[in-house]
């Protein structure tokens, strides 16, 4: 046999070997897809469905499926009440969630009035020994003198200051002739009077004043002994 001949026979069993190959390659392919078709015709067993399709003999048919029925309205149920049991969950989670804002909301607007209080408080502290020092140096004018402009300029300014602390809800506290509170005045003298009876304030040293019901400064008093 001729080298050419034996070239020839290599390449032959060569092509037919690989075409073997191919057929057995072939054969698995369609083995495997005739596998997974006769899989999905199989009844799913992890779906909780019932996979039969009658009732078994000698049971009747419609009591079959009857209970068959209620099974599966039973599963439905089930489900719901779990969905129900959720949606409560959470409607209650939100519930919680909006009481705490609330609660934090107005922790906090009586945190912001608190802090707009005290820093007016300390504002207004500040104001009234400029309104005493008003009232002194007014209260030193003659009679002859009131009328005079730079006198009456004063007094404009003065009682303008007046109003517009009243406007903000400061206002000065009783005291001539009240009887004497521990929460208003601050007692520095005791006197004697014919005119007011014991216990009764009979002169302001200080004039005292509120802010909003809160006392900004007690008044400072002689008091009927």
């Amino acid at each position: 046999m001729t080298d050419q001949e034996m070239e020839i026979e290599k390449e032959q069993e060569t092509s037919g070997t690989q075409d073997q190959a191919e057929e057995s390659t072939e054969t698995e392919k369609e083995a495997a897809a005739a596998e997974s078709a006769a899989e999905e015709d199989m009844p799913d067993s992890d779906s909780g469905e019932e996979a039969e399709t009658a009732p078994p003999e000698g049971e009747d048919p419609k009591t079959w499926a009857e209970k068959r029925a209620a099974k599966k309205q039973a599963k439905l149920d089930k489900k719901a009440q779990g969905y129900k049991d959720q949606i409560e969950q959470l409607e209650d989670k939100v519930k919680r969630q909006l009481a705490e804002f609330e609660n934090f909301r107005n922790r906090t607007e009586k945190e912001k009035h608190a802090m707009f209080e005290t820093g007016a408080k300390s504002v207004i502290e500040k104001m009234l020994p400029v309104v005493d020092n008003f009232e002194r140096g007014l209260a030193t004018v003659p009679e002859d003198k009131k009328e005079d402009p730079f006198v009456d300029g004063m007094m404009r300014i003065y009682k303008q200051l007046l109003t517009e602390l009243e406007n903000i809800g400061v206002k000065p506290i009783e005291a001539v002739g009240a009887e004497f509170d521990p929460n208003l005045h601050n007692a520095v003298m005791q006197v004697e009077s014919e005119e007011y009876e014991s216990g009764t304030v009979a002169q302001e040293l200080q004039k005292g004043y509120t802010y909003r019901d809160s006392v900004v400064r007690h008044s400072m008093v002689a008091v009927v002994q």
